[in-house]
């Protein structure tokens, strides 16, 4: 078989990929102190990247950091002021304390708006869409010529492609974390094919993921294998993105993040749906008026009116990472 393995959504091709790095390793490697599990040239073809989410209680996915991480790339922004508040672990990368190199993807991708690589991309495809040169790099030339550097850009280059009609996307990784780094990157990239079908007026094709080091951390062992033991769930169809999204949805959502970060605005649960956005917008700021909850009032649980306006699979995923958050029954 020369081609990818298929999935219809992440969390199987996840659970598949973590089973594989973990029994069958080929190597047992030691780079920068990290002991780890390594198998070469690891792909997967998703059928259905909206799917994008795995249904793993034990992982303790972070749909809201997924979320802003998404965002933070669409804005192009290099800064620690906004993705720092989500993933505080973060901060150890930037050298400046201020700003990530490696890790921020959106200015190597995103900007500056309108004469980005993302828009020459679309330009491209939408003159000519059987193209094969829509592709953008991401990783640059000599960035790991530092020994010292902590953040050299794990992603190499991300590929559009129109075939029959349907945008496919493909992302080429140098290497990954099975556990950590791989659903983090599905979901970014999944969003951002998502959006640019949109952009470009088609509907959204399949997405391949290829890796050159899919590797998995030895003390990370205990905790995949928690994962693999647990009995799995059926993958929950995620709701389409509104054929209506525009760089200036975008905005608007960013434009709620910033305020509900700084703890300049909240949302009650009947606000919300006050908002002019899609409901499928209104659930994203909605998460980030939860997160906005967990980081200002800690020792307060959660709105429960607020718990109750989000699509029970968002409210089942904020339940398995924050359970000290939630109203005790």
């Amino acid at each position: 078989m020369l081609r990818p393995a298929v999935f219809a959504a992440f969390h199987d091709a996840y659970r598949a990929v973590l089973d594989l790095v973990v029994t069958t390793p080929q190597y047992t490697i030691s780079s920068r102190g990290n002991r780890s599990r390594e198998v070469l040239n690891v792909s997967f073809t998703l059928t259905d990247p909206r799917r994008r989410t795995p249904a793993l209680a034990t992982r303790r996915t972070n749909i809201i950091f997924n979320l802003a991480e998404a965002l933070w790339y669409l804005a192009g922004r290099d800064d620690l002021d906004m993705i720092g508040y989500y993933a505080p672990r973060l901060r150890s990368l930037a050298v400046d304390g201020a700003r990530l190199g490696g890790t921020a993807y959106g200015p190597r991708l995103f900007a500056p708006r309108g004469r980005s690589q993302f828009d020459h991309a679309v330009k491209l495809l939408t003159a000519d869409p059987d193209s094969k040169r829509a592709a953008m790099t991401v990783m640059r030339p000599f960035e790991f010529a530092d020994l010292s550097n902590p953040d050299v850009a794990c992603t190499l280059a991300v590929q559009f492609l129109i075939r029959e009609g349907r945008l496919h996307t493909v992302v080429f990784m140098r290497g990954n974390d099975a556990l950590l780094g791989l659903l983090c990157d599905a979901f970014s990239f999944t969003f951002i094919a998502e959006f640019t079908a949109l952009q470009l007026g088609v509907p959204l094709g399949t997405y391949t993921h290829q890796v050159s080091s899919m590797h998995v951390n030895e003390p990370d062992l205990p905790r995949v294998q928690a994962i693999l033991a647990e009995r799995t769930r059926p993958p929950v169809m995620a709701p389409a993105m509104p054929a209506t999204t525009t760089w200036h949805t975008i905005q608007k959502v960013l434009d709620w993040e910033e305020a509900l970060r700084a703890n300049r605005r909240r949302l009650s649960a009947d606000a919300i749906t006050d908002l002019p956005l899609e409901p499928y917008w209104q659930q994203v700021v909605l998460l980030l008026e939860v997160y906005r909850q967990i980081i200002h009032q800690p020792d307060v649980p959660v709105d429960d009116d607020v718990l109750a306006a989000l699509d029970r699979y968002y409210r089942w995923l904020v339940a398995c990472r924050w359970p000290t958050h939630l109203t005790k029954d």
